[in-house]
């Protein structure tokens, strides 16, 4: 028996060492498998399901029963029916602190503007009301705060002024905001519905940050009539700063007020100040959120008592009382101003939604939890819809009163119904106390709230990272800018679908060369001591292969082979034999794509140049050299 044992122990390290030896002379080559063959119904199914649903929204719901089902179902749609179950008075307490203080900030704040978007101040407030309330039990983010942003506003008060004057004919423009508000609302709502969010992020965040800096600018711009006291009735309605700066000119000698001036100012500078105060100390977070209302209350107190409206200090006047009528019958559903509103509405809510998007996905990783932008969408577009049935115009998240929700210390939505709250009773009960609010104050709020929105330093990194990127966020900016808002979301939108198509059709290529010591290879562009091995080209592609870049793929590659060529003749060194197209980064291959490296491999039998591909997509054929 342990003879036997014996003679199979040795007949195995026999085979061992054979194996090791028959290896030594002939290395084994790992053959690529082929894909297991898929049905058309059932490859189109998984296509279907990784672009909508990635996520799986529908795994809570397998194996459940119908109660169960019906009760997820219920807390996908209102997530507050979930977070509220294991709400306790420490949350609450830190809900109040952060909704009071962001209550403190969007008062005054709507007031200005409702006013950029050519409405009555009261308008601004009613935004502040029943969205928020409608977030609240819909949005699934714990941080963003809802009401009108400047952006939004001003957007919406341009793009609603091209169609109908807001003094001559005040009814038909206030039916046209209410219905581009219902349309925002659909939009948004639909495509979080069809789980289309992935469309938002065809707007590059360099177009993006040029657009809302631009937007920032174009806003301070339109508040010098304000800041300055120009009464001229005749000031440009165009937002281009040279017309703004023009009219602003032409109005110098007759039409500026000192007194204005002085309180817009003063004011400003007061802003500013308690600005720099909370960034330097986060501890005094409430110190600029409490500033605007503090300039309201001091600035009306002072025109009251020295009937500075009597000197030519222009006042905000009447605010209407009590809370937002319905404003259903308002709503256009058919005629003209119908598409008008439509094509406003998806303007304004794109840019809107895009916004809370991206304010709602950077506090929820500062707190590390998943934000469903699909969720958000149907939250937003709910609540625009409601709004724009209360009397509502755009409202979204702002971004300065969501970092004031956070630094707050919100927990939960709730901090969106406590400013709601406050935004009832001021509605009820304070609004005529803002009758003498001068509009310098409004405008020196505006403007400071708008500085926050210019980006430098991101505008400086996207410089450092990325040229075309920067191209693209100055020419969004400059759009908006010298232009109109309009015009410098199109260059925006222009110039990100620009970068796509040239990414997709002129992929990165590059030649590889060893690092020295090592069996590394690299590009030799970013690693300068990369050598290349003679008679041979590496060439690497960097993308996945489809007939909208194979063409070129096949070209660059022959131009590196040809460039090489020039270069070994005038050297005398060896001239190239084989060309190895490294592919790895390569994770897909169309059929113009195939037929291109056809073409490529044809074209080097003619250069009597030996062509290798590697990459799992392809055969390994091994080269000798």
């Amino acid at each position: 028996m342990g003879h036997s044992t014996d003679e199979e122990l040795e007949t195995r390290e026999m085979d061992v060492r054979s194996l090791s030896s028959s290896q030594r002379q002939a290395p084994y080559v790992h053959k690529v498998g082929v894909p297991p063959k898929q049905n058309l119904f059932k490859e189109f199914k998984n296509t279907v399901k990784e672009t909508f649903f990635a996520d799986d929204p529908l795994r809570p719901f397998k194996d459940q029963p119908r109660s169960r089902k019906f009760i997820l179902g219920m807390q996908a749609i209102f997530p507050i029916l979930e977070w509220g179950r294991n709400y306790s008075l420490a949350k609450f307490r830190g809900d109040l602190i952060s909704g009071l203080t962001i209550a403190s900030l969007c008062i005054p704040q709507d007031i200005g503007y409702a006013k950029l978007a050519n409405l009555v101040p009261q308008y601004g407030l009613y935004s502040s009301f029943i969205p928020p309330l409608v977030y609240a039990f819909m949005g699934s983010s714990r941080d963003i705060a809802i009401g009108p942003i400047a952006e939004a506003s001003l957007l919406l008060g341009t793009l609603l002024q091209n169609e109908i004057d807001h003094v001559t004919h005040k009814a038909e423009y206030l039916r046209l905001a209410f219905t581009a508000t219902f349309f925002a609302g659909i939009i948004q709502a639909t495509l979080g519905i069809l789980r289309l969010g992935f469309l938002i992020d065809f707007l590059s965040y360099a177009a993006f940050v040029g657009f809302i800096g631009g937007v920032a600018i174009t806003i301070a711009l339109q508040q010098l009539k304000g800041f300055l006291g120009i009464k001229n009735k005749n000031f440009t309605k165009k937002t281009d700063i040279i017309s703004v700066m023009h009219s602003v000119a032409k109005s110098a000698h007759h039409g500026w007020n000192w007194q204005t001036i002085v309180i817009g100012v003063a004011f400003l500078s007061f802003l500013l100040v308690a600005k720099c105060i909370g960034k330097k100390n986060r501890k005094l977070f409430w110190v600029p959120a409490i500033a605007p209302l503090i300039s309201v209350i001091i600035s009306t107190f002072f025109v009251y008592i020295t009937h500075a409206e009597k000197e030519g200090v222009e006042i905000v006047r009447h605010i209407e009382k009590g809370i937002n009528p319905s404003s259903v019958r308002k709503i256009h559903f058919s005629g003209e101003n119908l598409a008008k509103g439509f094509r406003i509405g998806v303007v304004a809510g794109m840019i809107s939604m895009m916004e809370a998007v991206a304010i709602g996905r950077t506090f929820a990783s500062m707190k590390g939890y998943q934000l469903d932008g699909n969720k958000e969408m149907v939250a937003l577009g709910a609540m625009n819809v409601v709004g724009s049935m209360t009397s509502c115009y755009v409202a979204t998240a702002s971004s300065s009163r969501s970092a004031l929700n956070y630094r707050a210390g919100c927990q939960t939505a709730v901090s969106n119904i406590v400013m709601s709250c406050v935004v009832f009773l001021t509605l009820e009960f304070i609004t005529p106390l803002f009758m003498y609010t001068p509009n310098a104050v409004l405008a020196a709020i505006i403007i400071s709230a708008v500085i926050g929105s210019i980006d430098f330093q991101a505008a400086v990194l996207i410089w450092k990272i990325d040229k075309f990127d920067f191209i693209a966020c100055m020419g969004a900016l400059l759009g908006v800018i010298f232009a109109s808002v309009e015009i410098g979301l199109l260059i925006a939108v222009s110039i990100s679908f620009a970068k796509i198509l040239f990414q997709a059709t002129r992929p990165c290529t590059a030649i590889l060369g060893k690092i020295p010591r090592t069996t590394v290879y690299r590009n030799i562009q970013q690693y300068p001591e990369a050598t290349k091995v003679p008679g041979i080209l590496i060439v690497r592609v960097d993308s996945a292969i489809y007939f909208s870049n194979s063409n070129y793929i096949k070209e660059r590659i022959l131009r590196w082979l040809t460039d090489e060529e020039e270069v070994t003749k005038a050297s005398y060194i060896t001239n190239i034999q084989f060309l190895i197209v490294e592919m790895s980064p390569v994770t897909d291959i169309d059929t113009s794509g195939i037929h291109a490296f056809e073409e490529l491999y044809r074209s080097l039998q003619k250069r009597d140049v030996q062509y290798c591909t590697l990459n799992s997509l392809f055969l390994r054929i091994p080269v000798q050299w």
